[in-house]
């Protein structure tokens, strides 16, 4: 793997745990431990899966960047972060993929948790 694509997912990597500062903490510990796992397990794809990965984790940030620099301009409402995962987006998914993500919604919607999942076109807030 080039230095520079080396230098590139390490920079990512980093931003993420560092926009995921911006969670309360119960999310912030999910965000980061998935991070961690998707990382890890993506070490030893091919060139192509490696791009699109890299690309949806910078989409990732990007959208949570946003919602945090909203969520601190907006300090009297709630804090709000998400976003509605289209069904053209989901029949694109591997088994594998969708079995992640069941796995992810069901750590996030355990009991006493901070924040909420619904079936919603819109982030719960």
């Amino acid at each position: 793997m080039p230095a520079a694509h080396v230098a590139r997912v390490r920079a990512l990597y980093r931003r993420l745990l560092l926009l995921h500062r911006a969670l309360p903490p119960d999310l912030k510990a999910l965000g980061d431990q998935y991070v961690k796992d998707e990382f890890r397990r993506h070490k030893a794809v091919g060139a192509d899966e490696a791009r699109r990965f890299l690309q949806e984790w910078e989409a990732y940030a990007a959208v949570l960047s946003q919602q945090a620099n909203e969520n601190s301009q907006n300090s009297t409402e709630k804090a709000c972060f998400g976003a509605v995962l289209p069904e053209e987006k989901l029949n694109d998914f591997r088994d594998e993929q969708i079995g992640q993500l069941q796995e992810l919604m069901q750590e996030a919607t355990k009991p006493n948790r901070q924040f909420s999942i619904s079936e919603s076109n819109k982030p719960k807030c």
